[in-house]
């Protein structure tokens, strides 16, 4: 399984099910259920189900604040050169959270055994 790294408080919004888009500047492949891990923490705090990666123009980007939770509205340009909706479903939060060995260079993804 793949773990996603996300800054709080992003991670507890993803959990809540109140963020639904992960804004970021890459397209993912990657499709079905990932851990996400707190960044700094050492630890997975639940899981949510990867389903798409849409990149988004301008316009999109601005209108959908409630899916991504970035205050966009008067934004006059998007935050990378390519910007992509990572779509999140069905989030997982974990009673006690895992602490997993987090490897040396991992910012955005960590593999992690079963």
């Amino acid at each position: 399984m793949k773990g996603l790294i996300i800054k709080s408080p992003w991670i507890e919004l993803i959990l809540n099910g109140e963020k639904t888009w992960e804004i970021r500047g890459s397209n993912s492949k990657i499709r079905g259920t990932i851990a996400l891990i707190k960044s700094g923490s050492g630890k997975i705090f639940g899981e949510v189900e990867l389903v798409e990666s849409i990149e988004l123009s301008l316009e999109e980007y601005q209108k959908s604040k409630k899916l991504h939770g970035v205050e966009s509205g008067n934004a006059l340009e998007l935050p990378y050169k390519k910007t992509y909706a990572w779509v999140l479903a069905n989030p997982r939060i974990y009673k006690e959270p895992v602490p997993y060995k987090h490897p040396m260079g991992a910012v955005i993804w960590v593999n992690l055994s079963e």
